[in-house]
Order: C-alpha cells, then structure tokens, then sequence
C-alpha cells in the first residue's frame, strides 16, 4: 500500500508541483490552509506531511503547533515546504515542530531525498 503525504498549500501552482512529483510513488492528499490540514490529518492519518507556512484561515505554522501538540498525532513527520526562507526561518519552523525544512522554490531532488528519508 502507497505511503500517503498531505500536501498543504494555498497556492495551486505549489500544489500541482509537488503533487507531479511524488503522485507516481505516493498516495497524495491535499489541503488548502491549516485548519483544513489539522482536519485531514486527523481523518487519514498521512505518513507524513509537507507544510506551507504562509497561508489564509489558520497558517502552517499554527496547524504544525496544534498538530505536533496531538499525542495521537506528533508521530507525524511535517516538513515545512516555505518562502520563508530568510535567516531564522528554519529555526522557528523547528520550534514550532517542523521535523525538516525546504525553502521555495523546490528544488525537486531535495524534495525527493527528504520525502524518502522519512518514508523509508
């Protein structure tokens, strides 16, 4: 059975990208902001999640908190996936519970590598 991975971002061209990628070895779930990745992480239950920081309704860094905070769910690799890529960025995406960081634009073999570093 494919491994699945939630792919949270508000941006469709970010979302095409990923899911182009990793769609032909995975099961992808998408969401659109962080509540809505909060929700879907709680229903499916992915192996692993890939977090825009920046988004409308609940942002990746609050859904990563509130998510990391969940004994039946911080198990769950998150990897923040960010144009936040200014000195400190990575930092305060671990703090709030990123377990890994990639910085936009993708750099695909990056992507590849860590999805499988977490999947294996």
């Amino acid at each position: 059975m494919a491994k699945k991975i939630l792919v949270v971002d508000d941006a469709e061209f970010n979302r095409d990208l990923v899911i182009q990628l990793l769609q032909d070895e995975y099961e992808i779930l998408v969401a659109m902001d962080g509540a809505e990745a909060i929700d879907k992480t709680f229903q499916d239950r992915p192996d692993l999640i890939l977090m825009d920081l920046g988004m409308p309704v609940m942002d990746g860094w609050e859904a990563t908190r509130q998510i990391k905070a969940n004994d039946e769910l911080k198990h769950i690799p998150i990897i923040a996936v960010t144009s936040h890529a200014m000195v400190g960025d990575e930092i305060e995406a671990r703090k709030a519970g990123c377990d890994d960081y990639i910085p936009k634009p993708i750099d695909e073999n990056e992507l590849l590598r860590k999805v499988k570093k977490f999947l294996q």
